[in-house]
């Protein structure tokens, strides 16, 4: 049995593939600062949705992806975490 790095390796050789997740890694980084984030603030979901006044569904629902959120929102995550927002388009 392959671990998930070589099977998604191997799923990146396929062009069509590759591209569909490229298209997708903001989406991803988002969700994988947003979980790294609030780890090293050893906050649940529940605790952080209190601190910025949200149901803890709709955190749940950014984290796995099902929600695609406006600026607005991720604004108010990242203050709830003690962060600020970042946004930049790059080459």
């Amino acid at each position: 049995m392959t671990n998930y790095d070589d099977f998604r390796e191997e799923l990146m050789k396929d062009p069509e593939f590759r591209a569909a997740y490229e298209a997708l890694e903001p989406e991803y980084a988002i969700r994988r600062q947003l979980l790294l984030a609030r780890s090293q603030k050893h906050l649940t979901q529940e605790e952080l949705a209190n601190r910025i006044g949200i149901q803890r569904s709709s955190l749940a629902r950014l984290e796995s992806g099902n929600y695609n959120p406006s600026l607005c929102f991720l604004k108010k995550v990242a203050k709830g975490l003690g962060k600020k927002l970042v946004v930049t388009f790059e080459e």
